[in-house]
């Protein structure tokens, strides 16, 4: 099984679509890639309130895929990741790149970096929809 993990600031909402909307889709494809998600700064996330955002929810909804109620809450990035995932995306580039060269500057080249803001610059429906093309676009490179 190959891995892939998402990566963003409280993994909460970016990072925890692009984990079940990548899963649900590797799935339906019968890919043999799983995916994960991790924060890179969960401390920044003081405001979130539950295991995940709302929009991921009603996003994944909107596609078919319903959370259960033992949704887990978010995790921190550990070192270790870095070594067991085949690959790596970080969501938003203006924001996590300078967090990984403060918090694992030895892995910030090995990283691929996207460019989906947080809420407080682009809206939930614009940002989930970027993470959306983004992975039917990876899934299409996989199936290939």
């Amino acid at each position: 099984m190959q891995t892939i993990l998402f990566l963003c600031t409280g993994n909460y909402y970016r990072s925890r679509f692009a984990e079940h909307f990548f899963n649900h889709l590797a799935r339906k494809q019968e890919l043999n890639w799983r995916a994960d998600s991790r924060g890179l700064a969960l401390e920044r996330g003081s405001k979130n309130i539950g295991a995940i955002s709302h929009y991921a929810k009603s996003a994944l909804a909107a596609h078919g895929i319903i959370l259960t109620n033992q949704e887990r809450y978010p995790q921190a990035t550990l070192l270790e990741d870095f070594q067991k995932f085949t690959k790596i995306i970080a969501i938003d580039k203006s924001e996590h790149h300078s967090l990984m060269l403060e918090r694992f500057p030895q892995w910030v080249e090995n990283v691929e970096y996207w460019l989906v803001h947080d809420i407080d610059k682009t809206a939930a429906n614009q940002a989930l929809g970027e993470i959306e093309m983004n992975i039917m676009r990876i899934i299409t490179e996989l199936k290939n």
